[in-house]
């Protein structure tokens, strides 16, 4: 699994002209999942992602949690981040998961982080989403489970 996130002050999806999920302070995590990623690679995201010290204490010093500002986290799938775009002028998608996959472990991504108590919004899995977002900072992280 590869992903980027994004501090933001707020972020949120819109499909169909309707807000799906929105957040305010938080990370905006884009999600992608390849052929050979599994369970394992949420669990090693996940607890990265919890404790992950990228928000500012009272110093101004990233040394603060997601958990310890009480934020958000908005996760939205995002195939494009596998792409290779090495040969030719068309990117190629070849380590991307099959949908049905994907779908099945960005469900489960989502409900491991709302299990340790996080506030988790979402995309639509498959849909035209546009993504808006205020990036704090600018900080902005890629993260891969491999």
């Amino acid at each position: 699994m590869k992903i980027v996130i994004q501090r933001v002050k707020k972020s949120a999806v819109i499909v169909s002209g309707e807000v799906v999920g929105q957040i305010g302070q938080g990370i905006l995590i884009l999600l992608a999942i390849a052929k050979d990623d599994g369970f394992d690679d949420i669990e090693y995201l996940v607890s990265k992602l919890i404790d992950l010290r990228i928000f500012e204490d009272s110093e101004g010093k990233m040394n603060a949690s997601i958990v310890d500002v009480k934020g958000k986290f908005l996760v939205v799938s995002q195939f494009t981040l596998l792409a290779d775009c090495k040969k030719g002028r068309r990117p190629s998608f070849d380590k991307a998961a099959d949908p049905k996959k994907a779908e099945e472990l960005y469900e489960a991504f989502v409900e491991a982080l709302r299990k340790k108590g996080c506030k988790v919004e979402t995309g639509v899995f498959r849909a035209m989403m546009d993504v808006s977002l205020i990036n704090d900072g600018p900080v902005t992280f890629v993260l891969d489970s491999k």
